[in-house]
């Protein structure tokens, strides 16, 4: 009983993650973003998306900072170190670009 209680509650988890990622329409970030090597572009790529953005509920930085830091979470494991340190620096970068 408590195995299939635990499997629920991973599952619906994960369903919330994925119904995000599929269905959220906060920013329309180009497609592969986050899959660049470049930590300048991403950042670039996330201010742009968060600045043209009339949907999102916050500042354009926390936005899309918000959206970054959701990816690199949603990713965990299947996240090699070379592309965690890409994202980790993206982070830096739009925090430079936003002068925070």
């Amino acid at each position: 009983m408590a195995a299939s209680k635990s499997r629920r509650r991973s599952q619906s988890r994960k369903k919330w993650s994925s119904d995000v990622t599929k269905r959220s329409n906060a920013l329309d970030l180009p497609k592969g973003l986050f899959r660049s090597g470049d930590a300048g572009a991403i950042a670039r790529g996330l201010k742009r998306s968060a600045e043209r953005s009339t949907r999102r509920k916050a500042s354009p930085f926390r936005s899309a900072l918000s959206m970054l830091t959701f990816y690199i979470n949603r990713a965990g494991k299947n996240l090699s170190a070379r592309q965690r340190r890409v994202l980790q620096a993206a982070k830096e970068r739009l925090r430079k670009l936003y002068a925070k």
